[in-house]
């Protein structure tokens, strides 16, 4: 493995020969750091209540059971955290990010797995009831071999990319995930606040760039992505402080202002509202894996 950006870049064991690898492990505890690659991951991890999972910006203390597909180039880790169990199932697949042809995506047949690795580039969770139904087959693939194997790998794929209630983790402007929108006027609007972020923007500003009224844009922004204007901007400057905080040693002060957070007090206020936890304690999550060279 080589470092890269104090994030580790894993090498996999996977060869330009292979389709997929499977790794099934009983352990006591998460001992890997913080890293990334350029493969899919879906992770499987059993017993492991009061674990915690970070995958880009997102960090969550996990149940029992949980099921998670990582995008590649997206940075993971599980820690053992508050974890008690001697007896931590994973079940870990890693296939290339070619395996499917993105021709071959654009099918009818193939469009929810081509939804579903768009959605992974930020880490999607699995419900439990998935979890539930998925984990046998993970289990049991391992006993397959050559074209039943891959054929199933596809099959769970699939039945992941209808499946229910799945959960979107990290935020999409931490790991410069490029979104599409129907309207051009949005896009424009998603582009002008991706380079302007660390300026003062008001909605009047957007409203004008979208040769709309304010209140006319606010509700065509939201109806074309979910959320308002003003979230959608906070999102992008707290992804934006979340790779800071890991990338550099700068003051937490210094972090907010250069994200656009002229008050520091509600830099905090607001981080610790949509991460639930501190600048501080965010940084300390990534700590101990900085400088480490394998």
């Amino acid at each position: 493995m080589t470092s890269q950006r104090n994030i580790l870049k894993e090498i996999t064991p996977l060869t330009a020969s292979d389709c997929f690898t499977i790794f099934e492990r009983t352990k006591t505890e998460f001992d890997f750091p913080l890293h990334y690659h350029e493969e899919y991951e879906l992770n499987c991890i059993l017993n492991a209540k009061g674990a915690k999972r970070v995958i880009g910006d997102h960090i969550e203390v996990i149940d029992a059971a949980e099921l998670v597909l990582v995008g590649p180039n997206l940075p993971h880790v599980w820690k053992t955290h508050q974890c008690k169990s001697r007896d931590i199932q994973e079940i870990t697949i890693q296939f290339h990010k070619d395996l499917f042809d993105d021709k071959m995506l654009r099918r009818n047949q193939l469009h929810f797995i081509r939804d579903m690795f768009d959605k992974s580039t930020r880490g999607i969770l699995f419900s439990k009831s998935t979890i539930q139904q998925i984990s046998p087959r993970l289990k049991q693939l391992r006993t397959k071999q050559g074209f039943d194997s891959v054929l199933e790998l596809m099959s769970i794929l699939h039945d992941l990319s209808i499946s229910r209630n799945m959960r979107i983790l990290s935020n999409g402007s931490f790991n410069n995930v490029q979104s599409s929108y129907t309207s051009r006027r949005v896009e424009k609007v998603m582009e002008y606040m991706k380079h302007n972020f660390d300026k003062p923007i008001a909605l009047a500003d957007a409203a004008k760039l979208a040769n709309m009224t304010q209140v006319s844009f606010s509700r065509f922004f939201k109806s074309h992505t979910g959320i308002s204007f003003m979230d959608s901007l906070l999102e992008i400057r707290l992804g934006h402080a979340s790779r800071l905080l890991i990338d550099t040693h700068q003051p937490i002060a210094e972090v907010a202002y250069h994200c656009g957070f002229n008050n520091i007090s509600n830099f905090n206020r607001l981080f610790r509202k949509k991460k639930n936890c501190t600048p501080k304690e965010f940084r300390e999550n990534y700590s101990y894996e900085k400088r480490v060279f394998i």
